[in-house]
């Protein structure tokens, strides 16, 4: 099982719309409990290019 990005610091940037946490959007944050593996390691895979500060 892939574990939730989460770290507990969930600030939604309104420009982005992503949580400047995790990196997630809202959609995949609600749905997370429900993916399948394949699906949330998908998501993994995007979140470092969607975090500016590590481009």
């Amino acid at each position: 099982m892939i574990k939730s990005p989460c770290i507990k610091l969930c600030v939604i940037d309104p420009a982005s719309r992503l949580c400047t946490g995790c990196w997630r959007t809202l959609d995949e944050i609600a749905a997370w409990s429900s993916m399948s593996p394949e699906a949330r390691q998908r998501i993994m895979a995007d979140l470092p290019a969607r975090n500016p500060r590590q481009t």
